[in-house]
């Protein structure tokens, strides 16, 4: 059964047993160095390294926003970079998340766990440097990833 859970601690240390997908969301410039994705970095090599090659060949490979890059990093952990923010915040000019791509994001992520049979771990995607309202996330997670019976787990950092 489909649930979202809320528990303390580090989205890179996933709390579940079997496959298991961490979600974060990524920005459409190749850029990888401020926020959750320091986290990731720390832990595996892969899932930096493959976001840079899939933005650097980006006119073949269908990187842009709503895009998904699965990436393997242990037998039973998937790291999932999903582009769901335009640019970078600078000073005041707006937010960088993209409601409508993280939509599509998610829509990939939940076919992706359920074909891998994974629960879905991951930080309070798009509201950190993406400058997003849980608010409006969260709906978003319970239609395309809880709506498919996924059980999805969500860090706040101590």
């Amino acid at each position: 059964m489909g649930e979202v859970r809320y528990v303390r601690g580090d989205a890179t240390s996933p709390q579940a047993k079997g496959v298991k997908v961490i979600a974060h969301v990524c920005n459409d410039l190749g850029g990888w160095g401020k926020g959750f994705v320091l986290a990731v970095s720390r832990r595996w090599d892969e899932p930096e390294r493959a976001y840079r090659a899939w933005h650097r060949d980006r006119a073949r490979n269908g990187f842009g926003l709503g895009a998904v890059q699965f990436v393997q990093v242990e037998p039973y952990i998937w790291v999932a970079n999903m582009v769901g923010q335009r640019g970078i915040r600078r000073g005041s000019k707006g937010v960088p998340i993209r409601y409508d791509a993280l939509s599509a994001c998610l829509d990939r992520l939940g076919a992706r766990a359920v074909e891998l049979g994974a629960s879905v771990h991951m930080p309070r995607i798009g509201c950190g440097l993406a400058g997003g309202r849980w608010s409006e996330v969260e709906p978003l997670i319970e239609r395309h990833l809880v709506g498919r019976e996924l059980s999805v787990t969500v860090y706040d950092t101590d």
